[in-house]
């Protein structure tokens, strides 16, 4: 399971006025904001970031300076898969240490759309030898609880992180990872592919 929330696009405007600074050619520039105040770029823009993007990494630094920031519940098991694109990325989590015992441990906590009947029947007793453990701490205050709770908590453990990034991160995770087995990254690819000029800045010729 992967959830993305509240998506916001930032600085496409300056990005793409950057762009024009090697050849001092902001005369040329056609983009402009419509009526509900979204970035539009203009044919001349637009072609000029397609150009620059198909050229390679040193032509493109310009998306490096679109920024992305959004709220991803995600498993703890697709986060150690996500923490390998560190370069250019911000991320802050809920609390896992602090805030695992404030609350009920339910099977709703955990991602488990992947599993069968019978494998879900096994994981709703684990949950609830789980939040035994939880009671027994909240109950208790003995440390004791809290490293067993901690030490079996399964990676299927959903965590929220308000991440920022820009367009270059998200084309390196898209092209390396549309393809990928874990159900987690279609969805996350799929949610690139939907963002503002996704398809030429950030997808170009990869087929989906």
């Amino acid at each position: 399971m992967l959830k993305t929330e509240k998506t916001c696009v930032m600085n496409m405007e300056n990005a793409i006025r950057g762009a024009r600074n090697p050849m001092n050619s902001w005369a040329k520039s056609d983009s402009f904001f419509d009526s509900k105040g979204n970035f539009i770029l203009g044919e001349n823009d637009l072609a000029l970031a397609v150009k620059l993007c198909t050229a390679g990494s040193d032509h493109r630094k310009f998306i490096r300076q679109i920024f992305v920031s959004v709220d991803i519940t995600a498993p703890l098991y697709w986060w150690k898969e996500f923490d390998t694109y560190k370069v250019g990325t911000v991320a802050n989590s809920t609390s896992t240490m602090h805030k695992i015992h404030t609350k009920p441990i339910e099977v709703s906590d955990f991602s488990t759309d992947q599993m069968t009947g019978e494998s879900l029947t096994r994981f709703e007793s684990y949950i609830a030898y789980l939040e035994l453990l939880r009671g027994r701490y909240t109950e208790t205050g003995d440390r004791i609880w809290w490293d067993d709770l901690i030490q079996l908590l399964p990676s299927s453990y959903n965590q929220m992180r308000t991440v920022t990034m820009n367009y270059e991160n998200l084309r390196n995770m898209y092209h390396a990872r549309v393809r990928h087995k874990l159900a987690e990254w279609h969805v996350l690819c799929g949610w690139i592919a939907s963002l503002p000029y996704a398809q030429e800045l950030i997808i170009g010729s990869v087929r989906q």
